[in-house]
C-alpha cells in the first residue's frame, strides 16, 4: 500500500513538471476564449496545488483544496508570493505556499475550515490587509496568506465583494464594510452622505480588519477612544472555519476577543462602524475644550478630508525619493502618565539626546475611553501616553540612520523602561518568547489563552505574531 501511494505521487510530480506554467496559461487562455472559464480556472488551480507539492513539499492530499470550490483565486504567482512575504517593516520575510484573493467571506471560511480539519498535515492561515505590519505579523511560511485588500485583488474583482462594498445607513449612522477595505475608501464612501467614522489612524491606507485587530489610534483617540470602541458589530471567521456574527449582544465573547486580538481568534470579514456628521473644519471646536496659552497656538487651515489624509501626501514625496520602501524599525509604547517625566529624562534627554531623526509622536490617552473587555492591554492608569518612534533605516553610510543603530536604540529604550520600573506596554507588540507574551498581557493572559483555545484551538491563525505554535507542529501549547 505504501509503495502504491509513493508511485502515485511520483507520477503526479512528473506529469505536472512536464506541463510548464507557460503551457498551462496558454491552454487556460484558449479555454477562456471558448467561454469555458470554469474549466480554465480548474486547470490553473490544479497546477497551483501540484506546484506546491513539488516546490514546497506540501504533503496534504491535493484534492482536499480542489474540493473547496473557492470563487476567488488561489495563487502561487511569484509576484503574489513575493508581495505576501514582505511587509512595511521590511525586517523579516516568510514566503507562503499560496495566496488567496477571496471573492467572499465564504472563500475564507472554506480555506480556514480545510486547515482546521486537516488531520494528518495541517497548514496555517494569515490574513493580510495593506501589509503595514512591522515585524512579519501577517506572514506565514507554511500556509496560505489571505490577501484581504490590494490592487491585484481589485483587478481580479475579488478585493471587495460587491455585497460588502461600503453600505452607509444614514439614519442609524453606521456603515458596513468589508474587512479588507482601506479606511481612505471608507471615508470617501461615508462623506458622500455627509458622515464620517468617529475615530481614525493617522495613516488611512490601512485595512479595517488590520487596525481593529490592534486598536486603531491617532491624536483623536483621547476624545473618541480607539477605533475598536466605535464598532457595533463584526462578521468573523474563527480558527474552526465558522463564520459568526458577533456584537455586544450576540457572541459577545468573540466580539471582545477579536477587537485588539492581534488576529488570534478570527478573521474580520465585515465590520459595522459608528459614524457622526463630518466636520468641514474642526480646529476651533477642539480649541474651545482645551486650556492653553493663546500666544503658543499656531494653526494650518485644512479641509477635514485633507487633514485626515495628510500622511499619504508625505508618503508620495518619500516614494518619489526612494525613501519609502526601506526598513522601518518602529517602536510604539504606551507610557503611564506618572512616569512620563522619567521616560523623558531617560530616553529623550538620555538615550536619544539630540541624535534622533524621523517622526516621534506623543499622544495622550484616556483609559475610560477604552473597553477593558477587549484583548488590548494598556497601562493601569487613568491617563497614559502613546510615544511612537516612527523611524526609517537608510543605507547611506550614516551610522545613526542604519538599521543596526536604530534597532540597538530600540533595545536600549525597552531595557531602560524595564530597569526603571516603567510599566510600559508595546502597541503593535512584537515578542519572541512565551515569557515575554505572558508579561505583556499580565492579568489578561489567562483570558487570552482561554479565548485562543475556544476560537482557534489548533493555533492556525496569525502565526506571524509568534504567540502560539500550531498544534500540528507540536503537541505542546508553548509559544514559538
Amino acid at each position: 500500500m505504501y509503495q502504491t501511494k509513493t508511485k502515485t505521487k511520483v507520477k503526479t510530480k512528473t506529469i505536472f513538471c512536464v506541463l510548464c506554467w507557460c503551457c498551462l496559461n496558454y491552454l487556460a487562455i484558449k479555454l477562456a476564449e471558448k467561454e469555458l472559464l470554469s474549466m480554465a480556472s480548474k486547470l490553473l488551480l490544479t497546477f497551483a496545488i501540484c506546484r506546491l507539492i513539488v516546490t514546497v513539499g506540501l504533503t496534504m492530499d491535493p484534492t482536499e483544496l480542489l474540493r473547496l470550490g473557492v470563487y476567488g483565486q488561489l495563487s502561487v504567482d511569484p509576484f503574489d508570493v513575493q508581495t505576501a512575504s514582505l511587509d512595511f517593516g521590511m525586517l523579516s520575510r516568510a514566503e507562503p505556499w499560496a495566496v488567496l484573493h477571496p471573492a467572499s467571506a465564504d472563500d475564507i471560511t472554506r480555506v480556514v475550515k480545510a486547515a482546521y480539519e486537516s488531520e494528518a498535515h495541517g497548514f496555517t492561515i494569515s490574513a493580510r490587509g495593506h501589509g503595514h505590519s512591522i515585524n512579519g505579523q501577517a506572514q506565514t511560511s507554511n500556509g496560505v496568506v489571505i490577501q484581504m485588500s490590494g490592487s491585484r485583488g481589485r483587478r481580479l474583482g475579488s478585493s471587495t465583494p460587491a455585497a460588502l462594498r461600503p453600505h452607509v445607513y444614514e439614519k442609524e449612522r453606521y456603515v458596513d464594510v468589508w474587512g479588507g477595505e482601506l479606511w481612505i475608501d471608507v471615508l470617501r464612501s461615508t462623506l458622500e452622505h455627509g458622515l464620517a467614522p468617529k475615530s481614525w489612524t493617522d495613516y488611512l491606507y490601512l485595512s479595517v480588519g488590520g487596525t481593529l485587530s490592534n486598536a486603531g489610534i491617532s491624536g483623536q483617540a483621547f476624545h473618541q477612544g480607539p477605533q475598536i470602541t466605535n464598532v457595533h458589530e463584526l462578521d468573523v471567521v474563527t480558527g474552526k472555519g465558522e463564520l459568526l456574527t458577533c456584537s455586544e449582544e450576540q457572541n459577545s465573547g468573540l466580539f471582545h476577543a477579536v477587537l485588539g486580538g492581534l488576529g488570534q481568534f478570527g478573521i474580520i470579514t465585515r465590520a459595522r462602524i459608528s459614524l457622526e456628521p463630518a466636520p468641514k473644519r474642526e480646529v476651533e471646536s477642539l480649541l474651545k475644550k482645551l486650556n492653553f496659552i493663546p500666544s503658543s497656538v499656531f494653526t494650518t487651515d485644512l479641509l477635514y478630508v485633507d487633514f485626515l489624509d495628510r500622511v499619504h501626501k508625505a508618503e508620495l514625496k518619500l516614494r518619489s525619493k526612494g525613501l519609502w520602501e526601506v526598513p522601518h524599525p518602529w517602536l510604539n509604547l504606551f507610557i503611564p502618565k506618572s512616569r512620563i517625566a522619567d521616560f523623558d529624562k531617560g530616553v529623550f534627554k538620555g538615550i536619544l539626546g539630540n541624535k534622533t531623526g524621523g517622526p516621534i509622536l506623543i499622544y495622550p490617552m484616556n483609559k475610560h475611553k477604552w473597553d477593558n473587555r477587549s484583548s488590548v492591554v494598556t497601562p493601569d492608569e487613568d491617563v497614559f501616553y502613546l510615544v511612537a518612534f516612527l523611524r526609517s533605516a537608510l543605507d547611506n553610510g550614516e551610522e545613526m540612520q542604519s538599521l543596526e543603530y536604530l534597532n540597538h536604540q530600540n533595545r536600549q529604550i525597552l531595557k531602560f523602561c524595564d530597569e526603571a520600573g516603567i510599566k510600559a506596554k508595546q502597541y503593535l507588540p512584537h515578542y519572541t518568547t512565551q515569557e515575554e507574551w505572558v508579561d505583556h498581557f499580565g492579568d489578561k493572559w489567562g483570558q487570552f489563552y482561554q479565548r485562543k483555545m475556544e476560537f482557534d484551538p489548533r493555533h492556525i491563525l496569525a502565526t506571524g505574531q509568534r504567540i502560539f505554535k500550531p498544534s500540528f507542529q507540536s503537541s505542546s501549547n508553548m509559544a514559538l
